[in-house]
């Protein structure tokens, strides 16, 4: 039985990435593909235009996200987005923990749009990342989001909070 999403969860890159080239690759877990697409038809599950952006391969991901979405994907091109992300970029171009070399990476990723669409919009982020508070190298993504009090979580607790469950029946 799934529970109905409470929350509007948004995926990084990284967790449909990571997923579909390991734990969840979709020749032994296709239930984790059918099931991102009930919560993404039931809008409990959101990808966003500069996430879409980032996935590049392989094609059957890049496929399986436009049919999941119908092309669809939330917009990072709004006035309350652009204001966060503003807030988000700033703090991190600021921080002087951060090299000059992890402050370009993080501006030419999908990261800050994704906690200011997180944050502008009352969703929690889903990432693959963790903590890593003494970072110098890399903005973490968890990090970031702690520093502005946006919700962030791993892919096994957004899977919990959508009532996800797999069960293994013989062929």
């Amino acid at each position: 039985m799934t529970v109905p999403a409470e929350r509007t969860y948004v995926p990084d890159t990284n967790v449909l990435v990571a997923a579909y080239h390991h734990y969840y690759a979709p020749d032994i877990c296709p239930g984790f593909w059918a099931s991102l697409s009930h919560h993404i038809d039931s809008g409990g599950l959101l990808i966003i235009d500069r996430v879409f952006d980032e996935i590049v391969s392989p094609a059957e991901l890049v496929e399986w996200v436009e049919q999941a979405t119908n092309c669809s994907f939330p917009t990072t091109a709004t006035q309350p987005v652009a204001d966060t992300y503003r807030q988000l970029i700033d703090w991190a171009q600021d921080n002087p923990q951060f090299t000059d070399a992890a402050r370009v990476e993080f501006a030419g990723s999908a990261d800050g749009w994704l906690a200011a669409y997180a944050m502008a919009n009352g969703a929690v982020v889903v990432t693959n990342e963790v903590s890593a508070p003494e970072a110098r190298r890399k903005v973490p993504l968890p990090d970031l989001c702690r520093q502005f009090d946006i919700q962030c979580i791993n892919t096994f607790e957004m899977l919990r909070g959508l009532g996800v469950q797999f069960e293994w029946s013989p062929h």
